[in-house]
């Protein structure tokens, strides 16, 4: 789908399904920046947090282009699907909104170690102006192995199979989506700054050719590798891109 125009937020967005879009990119004079929580937040509370930054720097809420959370446990389905209307329901009180489309990118992963006691905001992205001249940035909202617009334990690719050959297949099957989101973005793997992994299965025999072969001089940056599982039980890798100058860490 082509890119749409967030008439106040001053990114695009790439649609995806109704909890998020599959990204968004920054419109010329703007640029993402993203922040890191030191100390994650419950995600009711962390919204607080961000309209006090947004306001702090002059921005309004429609800035708000990307969320990340970090999840107790794996959800089921039909959980998971509780979750996103009390998510969506943030947002649309937010004004976020576009023709009833929502243009949030979002991560939402379950730490295997130390998980939180709550569902909490550990990360975010917003628009802030920036030098015209400047290319833009971007944010690639995280996948697991369901095809686009599918969210259904049918369409789970190798589902069940966490040999290193299925959970190999289920990386790959991955970096396709991220690739996909990528171009849809009007982004290169040149253009990518951080690239984030979130499994609990090992990560080292993907590298050389499924991961970093693959992602071309963005492989210089390496990788972030989460010891964590993806939202949903039977899903079982994820990944995430972005292409920002800006890296901030609070809290």
């Amino acid at each position: 789908m082509p890119l749409i125009d967030h008439p106040s937020g001053d990114y695009r967005f790439l649609p995806g399904i109704a909890p998020y879009s599959c990204g968004v990119a920054s419109k010329p004079g703007f640029e993402i920046a993203h922040v890191t929580l030191h100390r994650p937040v419950p995600y009711a509370q962390g919204f607080d947090l961000i309209a006090t930054r947004l306001a702090a720097e002059g921005r309004p809420k429609a800035a708000l282009c990307g969320i990340e959370l970090r999840s107790p446990a794996p959800f089921s389905f039909q959980g998971f699907g509780e979750f996103n209307a009390e998510y969506a329901r943030i947002l649309e009180g937010w004004g976020l909104f576009v023709d009833g489309v929502n243009p949030v990118a979002r991560t939402n992963v379950a730490p295997a170690a130390a998980p939180p006691a709550e569902p909490a905001l550990y990360g975010f992205s917003y628009s802030r102006p920036c030098d015209p001249s400047l290319p833009p940035t971007f944010v690639v909202a995280g996948a697991g192995e369901l095809p686009e617009g599918v969210l259904a334990a049918e369409g789970i690719h190798r589902a069940g199979d966490t040999s290193p050959a299925g959970i190999a297949a289920k990386a790959g099957f991955v970096m396709d989506l991220m690739e996909n989101r990528l171009r849809g973005l009007g982004g290169d793997w040149s253009d990518v700054t951080a690239i984030d992994v979130y499994t609990i299965h090992p990560v080292e025999p993907l590298l050389p050719e499924i991961i970093l072969g693959r992602a071309g001089l963005a492989a210089v940056h390496g990788i972030r590798w989460f010891y964590s599982r993806p939202p949903i039980v039977g899903i079982e890798y994820e990944m995430d891109l972005r292409g920002v100058r800006t890296e901030l860490r609070i809290g």
